[in-house]
């Protein structure tokens, strides 16, 4: 295993869960850097209350980073606990109510999310990705026109082809101790998951993609399984390049993984990872019951031969 290489991986929900249920088998020195603009549904409602970043995202990512004992199984499960009452409680996921408490008792983000790490016995660290709460602005075509729809929520759901995305405010200040990890890592992992709400928003915050481009880590990028419905309806695996080449026309990458039986046009696929400056990698990653999520062993082990230039 590569258990001595400093990892890095970008993105927020399901996506980056999967990414890291993966890579805290294949290393020990993992961060993960989360994205914070979710204003939806119990991380929304305890945003607006008060005023703290997202928690839902993070809190994902710290039950992702369990281990396969008792004690990390028990503690994943409740962490993503959500309660079920007619009451203000309703919706609620016990993760976000703990981070939240230990952000207000300690006065320091990062401080909260280590102090929760280290209870869940987290095998790697998680971070947020900006020191604010951030709002997505996405640009959307529908029936040849173009508007601007606001939230994250709003650009998951609405009607249309997402075309580009920004962030408000436009030049949020990055986490330190995420920019750092960027900088000292051997390896950064973008995806999977929601690539316009979830991945390309790392590349938006100015001092996290500065130090994305100037980290002497190899870049990685993990493509979905799937297009996601109301933001990548359409979308080919090599769309999802392209569009990344939009967002970030610097930025370099020196692998694409690809599971074998999403890449319908694998010359094509190809094409587009070297206009990147990358190679493709394809491999079976998909779980076995054909439903479009990573299996998390058939990923670590593919990964793994990656890092140690293997395959």
């Amino acid at each position: 295993m590569s258990e001595d290489l400093k990892v890095v991986a970008l993105g927020g929900g399901h996506g980056l869960y999967a990414s890291l249920s993966a890579l805290r088998r294949v290393t020990s020195e993992l961060t993960a850097v989360v994205t914070v603009a979710d204003d939806g549904g119990s991380s929304g409602r305890l945003r607006r209350e008060l005023g703290v970043l997202p928690p839902g995202d993070l809190r994902m990512a710290l039950a992702a980073l369990c281990g396969d004992d008792d004690w990390g199984r028990t503690w994943s499960e409740v962490v993503q606990h959500r309660f079920r009452s007619e009451g203000d409680l309703h919706g609620h996921a016990v993760g976000n109510l703990l981070i939240v408490a230990l952000w207000e008792r300690l006065g320091d983000t990062v401080a909260g999310l280590d102090w929760v790490g280290r209870l869940l016995g987290a095998h790697g660290r998680v971070l947020p990705m900006a020191s604010v709460p951030l709002d997505i602005a996405a640009e959307v075509e529908l029936d040849g026109r173009v508007s601007t729809v606001y939230g994250q929520v709003a650009c998951a759901l609405t009607p249309g082809r997402v075309r580009a995305i920004s962030l408000l405010p436009t030049d949020p200040p990055a986490c330190p101790e995420a920019v750092q990890a960027v900088l000292e890592a051997d390896w950064v992992v973008f995806g999977p998951g929601s690539w316009f709400t979830s991945v390309l928003p790392h590349l938006k915050v100015p001092e996290l993609a500065d130090a994305l481009l100037r980290t002497r880590a190899r870049r990685l990028v993990a493509l979905n399984l799937a297009p996601q419905p109301g933001e990548t309806d359409g979308f080919s695996p090599q769309k999802h390049l392209e569009v990344l080449r939009q967002h970030a026309p610097s930025l370099t990458i020196d692998v694409v993984l690809a599971d074998t039986g999403v890449a319908e046009d694998g010359e094509e696929l190809e094409k587009a990872a070297a206009e990147l400056g990358g190679r493709l990698v394809m491999a079976p990653v998909a779980d076995e019951d054909g439903s479009p999520r990573h299996d998390a062993q058939r990923l670590a082990s593919v990964l793994d031969e990656i890092f140690r230039e293997k395959r």
